[in-house]
């Protein structure tokens, strides 16, 4: 085979440091398109950028070109940099180490992205923990509690 043909969904989901609800209305619009640039730059097309206060959510198609750990490099390092100078109360913004990505299968593209534009109503009734362990149950990724948060 002379061609390399890939088309991999990655449903990406990481928080603030320690969950603090840093991301609001003034910024959030704007951090959601600036990931999303950051995604395309890297031809990881963004489909849909979203989330809360306290966290994100991406749902990109994951380019042949670069390996997720690169992806995650940037999206977090250049966000959390940005992110310092759109506010003064922002100098102390921090991404949380770790993250999660989850494979999505092609028929259920339009299901995420109703899910990632349903946020602020979503987390009107569950937590991010919540909802980031549902997630962990959903696709059978053991973990040990004490190395999920910071």
């Amino acid at each position: 085979m002379g061609q390399s043909l890939v088309k991999n969904y990655v449903h990406i989901v990481f928080s603030t440091k320690y969950r603090q609800p840093l991301i609001h209305p003034p910024v959030e619009a704007e951090l959601h398109s600036y990931l999303g640039g950051i995604c395309n730059k890297l031809d990881c097309q963004v489909i849909k950028v979203g989330g809360y206060t306290d966290h994100i959510h991406i749902l990109c198609m994951l380019s042949k070109k670069i390996a997720l750990m690169k992806l995650m490099e940037e999206l977090k390092s250049h966000s959390s940099k940005w992110m310092k100078t759109k506010d003064e109360s922002l100098k102390n913004f921090y991404w949380q180490d770790g993250y999660g990505a989850f494979s999505v299968n092609p028929s259920q593209v339009d299901i995420v992205i109703a899910y990632i534009a349903n946020q602020h109503q979503h987390h009107s009734k569950k937590t991010f923990q919540d909802e980031y362990r549902a997630f962990l149950k959903k696709y059978n990724v053991e973990y040990d509690e004490k190395y999920v948060w910071d």
